[in-house]
């Protein structure tokens, strides 16, 4: 997940998709820019967005960002579609491995967190992901409730 600088005005989480790291095993992450109108940056301004269901894909040497939802703008005199495909910025050799890893079996790009850097500028994070079995969730859960008894007996004693 993206951190925040103590004293950086600029920079502001938008959306987070929170279940992306129980679906599924991020294997790496990447930093890349999104291609936004102008009525898309001011209602991200206003932090209505949400990335839960999308996800990336690599089309014809260009990456996509599809379904992500982006909430109208009221005074916009151009108004935007709200579930377009997006293109997302990255370069070619960040590209051709996102397009090796996904072409492996199970592979995936997932959409992590969108927000604003410390330059203001609209950005996304892009996981490489391989999705999780039940039992491998199960597991997941089974480590996380030890955690949090672990903690309690040793807040205890």
């Amino acid at each position: 997940m993206a951190k925040k600088p103590k004293t950086d005005p600029n920079y502001k989480v938008i959306a987070e998709n929170r279940r992306a790291r129980y679906d599924y095993a991020i294997d790496s992450d990447l930093e890349v820019g999104i291609v936004l109108t102008g009525s898309e940056v001011k209602s991200l301004r206003k932090t209505s967005a949400n990335i839960a269901e999308s996800y990336a894909e690599v089309k014809e040497g260009e990456l996509w960002l599809v379904n992500s939802y982006i909430a109208p703008y009221e005074q916009a005199m151009f108004p935007h579609e709200e579930r377009r495909r997006r293109k997302l910025l990255a370069n070619k050799r960040e590209l051709a491995r996102m397009w090796n890893e996904t072409q492996r079996k199970g592979m995936t790009l997932v959409p992590l967190v969108l927000y604003f850097n410390h330059k203001g500028i609209a950005k996304l994070k892009i996981g490489i992901a391989k999705g999780k079995k039940n039992i491998d969730k199960r597991e997941t859960e089974a480590k996380r409730d030890w955690g949090r008894q672990k903690a309690r007996l040793l807040k205890q004693n």
